[in-house]
């Protein structure tokens, strides 16, 4: 694994220590997780993000999406079958899962559905008012335009 030399980035700029425990969580949490159940991450707008799920045998109830900060956790909690059965061969996977996704700032889950096996979680990225580019008038002969 790479490990990633940020001390420059400390010599110059202020509060960019929360992006490098970001980059170590992130390179640890790879590392941890299974490769089941496959996903995709797709870019839908110019804000907004879908992450799909292949969760086919799982129904609703037996999913849980939670977020906390910038982390949204899905897991899969598969019921115990009470049916004895005897598998010749069996290829679809029916084990419980709990996949990690970090999000970035201001990143908040709009709405998740199922469909055809697939569970799909929608994503925005929201940009506070405060946070916009803003336009800043320049001061003529020390006074504001409009002011005396």
């Amino acid at each position: 694994m790479r490990n990633f030399d940020l001390s420059p980035l400390y010599r110059s700029s202020i509060g960019f220590d929360r992006m490098a425990s970001i980059l170590d969580s992130m390179s640890s949490n790879e590392q941890n997780q299974p490769s089941y159940p496959p996903y995709n991450i797709e870019l839908t707008g110019e804000d907004q993000y879908r992450i799909t799920m292949a969760v086919a045998g799982f129904a609703d109830e037996e999913l849980n999406i939670e977020m906390e900060q910038n982390k949204l956790t899905v897991s899969g909690k598969k019921e115990p079958s009470e049916e004895d059965k005897t598998y010749l061969h069996q290829g679809i996977a029916a084990r419980n899962f709990e996949r990690r996704f970090q999000l970035a700032d201001h990143v908040r889950v709009e709405h998740a559905h199922m469909e055809n096996g697939l569970l799909h979680i929608d994503l925005r990225r929201e940009i506070p008012e405060a946070m916009k580019p803003r336009t800043i008038s320049i001061a003529k002969n020390g006074l504001l335009e409009g002011s005396e």
